[in-house]
């Protein structure tokens, strides 16, 4: 028998007592463990006559991927868009109050802002991998400058750019380097934006189309150049119009390319969508929808003022509006919230409504072969959630990193 004492040395973790979530459904399974990876238990006990060290015993709990967020602002009085003294301070103070909501890894998500903020607080934040200190950094999600000025929604005015020099090099100019960017929204309406959207997808960076009044021409145009995300799809984009339903008809375009899907964000908070809407999206392109919360500064914070980036926010309820007006700015909603009530609005199975916040974004963001399923070899990002989709417990790389008190 070849050796591979190495790898058999590592404490084996075996979830009992659960259902997992594996191709699509839930299935009455153990779970089991090692070096932070999901386990074939099959090579296991043949190849190496292993068992388990530890055993969890999951009370008939449901066994998720952990979730993904790849569009968050901030949350419990921090702001990513605001370029303060200690910016990776506050990144990591939210990516540890988000495991309690099951979020394991997510994209720190930055408003438009002028270029010293970009300059300042990208080159501070690295990808890296999660654990007892708070999610995962995936990279972050750079949501503007490049957009449409009649859907800037709660973005400034005056930080909105065009792409003057023709291209990539405005995008440096902003954002001073890629680096530690997963994700960049633009309006694909801007001229010279389809050379832009090419180079950044050559990049391996996702782009999404979002803040924008394009008809569904411009959409396709850049779908085919690379763009394969909708930033919180019916929010700060032209209303369907049956003539041309712009950004919006890009969920049963025939112009995506073959092997290509388009996938979009909806922020299910019962504010933003309409629950009609949300079913209509749902039923018209099941497997591409993801689920974001689009949180702000506000997420897990009393009602009243606050900020975001350069504005000033209000409170009321779950309402989060820019101070003095009746503009949206993004939600407190969390995204176990948000999966509880896409799943009640939609009428959607368990099994959909737990893949758009983890399967979903994980193959938007290209990283499906480690995140977002529980196959073998997978990272063993987890939560553990009881029938009424509450989170219980939360793990990184198979270690528990939070757990609801009795």
């Amino acid at each position: 028998m070849p050796s591979n004492k190495s790898v058999s040395d590592a404490p084996i973790t075996q979830f009992i007592n659960c259902r997992i979530l594996r191709d699509h459904q839930l299935q009455r399974e153990d779970l089991w463990v090692r070096d932070g990876r999901i386990l074939d238990p099959e090579k296991l006990f043949f190849d190496e006559q292993g068992y388990a060290d530890k055993r969890v015993d999951c009370e008939g709990s449901i066994i998720a991927p952990g979730f993904i967020d790849v569009q968050i602002n901030g949350g419990y009085g921090i702001d990513f868009s605001q370029a303060s003294e200690d910016v990776v301070a506050g990144i990591s103070f939210v990516a540890k109050k988000i495991l309690e909501h099951g979020v394991t890894s997510f994209c720190p998500t930055l408003v438009t802002s002028p270029p010293a903020v970009y300059h300042k607080v990208l080159p501070q934040v690295k990808v890296h991998n999660g654990g007892a200190h708070g999610a995962g950094v995936l990279g972050f999600h750079l949501e503007g400058p490049f957009i449409s000025l009649e859907k800037k929604g709660a973005h400034p005015e005056q930080f909105l750019r065009t792409f003057r020099s023709g291209g990539i090099e405005d995008v440096m100019e902003a954002y001073g380097s890629l680096d530690n960017v997963a994700m960049v929204t633009l309006a694909p309406e801007l001229a010279s934006s389809q050379s832009v959207v090419r180079e950044l997808s050559k990049r391996g960076i996702t782009v999404s189309l979002g803040h924008s009044v394009a008809n569904l021409a411009q959409a396709e145009e850049a779908v085919k150049h690379g763009a394969s995300f909708i930033t919180h799809l019916f929010n700060a984009m032209l209303p369907f119009h049956h003539r041309d339903p712009g950004i919006v008809g890009l969920l049963t375009s025939d112009q995506v390319p073959a092997g290509r899907t388009v996938y979009y964000g909806m922020i299910a908070d019962g504010i933003h969508t309409n629950p009609a809407a949300l079913r209509i999206a749902h039923r018209a392109h099941p497997s591409g929808l993801v689920l974001v919360t689009d949180a702000i500064t506000a997420m897990g914070l009393p009602p009243g003022r606050h900020t975001l980036g350069q504005q000033v926010i209000e409170i009321q309820g779950l309402n989060a509006y820019v101070a003095g007006t009746t503009t949206l700015c993004g939600s407190i909603a969390t995204l176990d919230m948000c999966i509880r009530h896409f799943k009640q609005a939609s009428g959607c199975s368990v099994e959909e409504a737990l893949e758009a916040a983890s399967l979903h974004p994980a193959q938007l963001l290209g990283i499906s072969h480690k995140k977002g399923n529980l196959d073998y070899g997978s990272d063993a990002d987890l939560v553990l959630l009881d029938d009424g989709l509450n989170v219980s417990a939360t793990y990184i790389s198979g270690d528990e990193v939070w757990r609801r008190g009795p």
